[in-house]
């Protein structure tokens, strides 16, 4: 097993993620969700789909890479299989848009209820996993871990944000600080 974690984390250093991080996350994560696929939702098919030279170039692939993304991590935290179906092709989960917004909607629920349920000593230690990515099978804080989740889906979120503009579509506001109490309360 290779150890990656030499030189990232330096004895002494902390790493700011524990249950109530984990909690604010998966509640941005929800609204931002829930915001970004309203406005998604106004474009038609074409548009959703039409390559606008990000990295996985349309808004709906870099969507079902977020769903494929969350879902292999939220697997790996809780030590379970991701689906069957998640292949190692990250942009192909979207069959119809109704379907993907259920789905999408009931992944946050579970990075929700993780975050409800997650035990303060889950963040202590290492988690190692098999990665696709890099065919080997590796290693690192579970904390940096957490952040990932949540630091992976900020990133992709504005990538469609921006795609989202370009496309005329106007997403509601995305700083954490304007998240609805409805969602701060989740």
């Amino acid at each position: 097993m290779l150890d990656h974690t030499a030189g990232i984390i330096e004895p002494g250093e902390t790493i700011m993620a524990n249950q109530d991080y984990a909690l604010l996350m998966a509640r941005y994560n929800a609204w931002q969700n829930q915001n970004l696929i309203e406005a998604a939702s106004g474009l038609d098919l074409a548009a959703r789909q039409a390559d606008r030279g990000a990295f996985f170039g349309s808004i709906e692939k870099t969507f079902s890479h977020l769903l494929w993304g969350d879902c292999i991590w939220l697997s790996r935290f809780e030590g379970r299989d991701p689906p069957a179906n998640y292949t190692t092709d990250s942009t192909a989960l979207i069959e119809t848009w109704d379907q993907f917004q259920e789905d999408r909607a009931a992944l946050d629920r579970q990075i929700l209820e993780w975050a409800h349920r997650v035990s303060p000593e889950w963040f202590e230690g290492d988690l190692s996993w098999y990665s696709g990515m890099t065919g080997r099978t590796a290693s690192r804080p579970r904390k940096m871990l957490a952040v990932q989740l949540f630091n992976h889906q900020t990133h992709h979120r504005g990538q469609i944000h921006a795609m989202l503009t370009a496309a005329g579509a106007r997403p509601d506001a995305t700083d954490i600080q304007a998240m609805p109490e409805g969602f701060l309360e989740m």
